[in-house]
C-alpha cells in the first residue's frame, strides 16, 4: 500500500468506487421494490371483488272482492330495516276505505274471515290514535277520488322475512280492504266495517 506525503497510507480508488456502486445498487433496489409494492397494491384495488347489492325482498297482493273482481294492488318491500307498503286502488268506488295487513295468508270468500286478525306481533291495540296502539298491520285509509284513483305508501318498522316476527311468516299475510273508513282509535279494527276485499302477499 502506498503512502501520501504525510506518511498516511492512501486508500485505493477502487475501494471508493466499489462502495459507491454498492450504495447506488442498494438505492436502486429499494426504489424497484417500492415501485413493485405500489403496483401490487394498485392491482389489488382494481381487482378487488365488488360486493353484491343486498337482496331486497318484495311481495305483491291482488286485492279482490268475493266475486274475484280486482279492487286494488298492494306491494310490500324490504327497505333497510323497514317494510315499505304501497296500495293503489284499481276498482273501488269513490270513498274512504280502511286497509289493514292481516296475520294469515288466506282469503276465503265471501267474508274473508280466514285472513285472521290484524298483524300484531307487538300485542298492541288497534289505532294510531289509540294510546295503547297501534298494530303493525294498521295502515292509513285508502282515499279513492271521483276518477277511481287513490293510493298511499307507508314505511313500517318491521321485517318482510326473517327476524323474530316477520310479515311473511309460516302462515303468510294478507291485505284486507274494509267497507268503511278506519277511525284509527277503536279496537280491534277501527269500526271499518265488513271485509270487502282480500289479497294474499306472495
Amino acid at each position: 500500500m502506498s503512502s501520501d506525503r504525510s506518511g498516511k497510507p492512501s486508500v485505493p480508488a477502487l475501494v471508493h468506487d466499489s462502495e459507491q456502486e454498492e450504495t447506488e445498487q442498494m438505492s436502486r433496489t429499494r426504489l424497484t421494490l417500492a415501485a413493485l409494492a405500489t403496483a401490487a397494491l394498485a392491482g389489488c384495488a382494481r381487482e378487488a371483488p365488488v360486493e353484491p347489492a343486498p337482496v331486497v325482498g318484495a311481495a305483491r297482493a291482488d286485492v279482490r272482492d268475493a266475486g274475484g273482481r280486482l279492487l286494488a294492488n298492494a306491494s310490500a318491500e324490504q327497505a333497510g330495516d323497514r317494510v315499505r307498503v304501497r296500495i293503489e286502488a284499481a276498482g273501488l268506488a269513490p270513498g274512504s276505505y280502511g286497509a289493514h295487513i292481516h296475520a294469515v295468508g288466506r282469503c276465503d270468500a265471501p267474508g274473508f274471515d280466514s285472513a285472521g286478525p290484524h298483524w300484531n306481533p307487538t300485542l298492541r291495540q288497534h289505532g294510531t290514535q289509540n294510546p295503547q296502539g297501534a298494530h303493525l298491520g294498521d295502515l292509513p285509509n285508502l282515499l279513492v277520488g271521483a276518477n277511481g284513483q287513490g293510493s298511499f305508501e307507508i314505511s313500517l318498522p318491521a321485517s318482510l322475512a326473517g327476524g323474530a316476527a316477520p310479515l311473511l311468516d309460516g302462515d303468510g299475510a294478507t291485505l284486507v280492504i274494509h267497507a268503511s273508513a278506519d277511525d284509527y282509535r277503536t279496537d280491534p279494527s277501527g269500526n271499518s266495517g265488513a271485509r270487502i276485499g282480500c289479497g294474499v302477499f306472495g
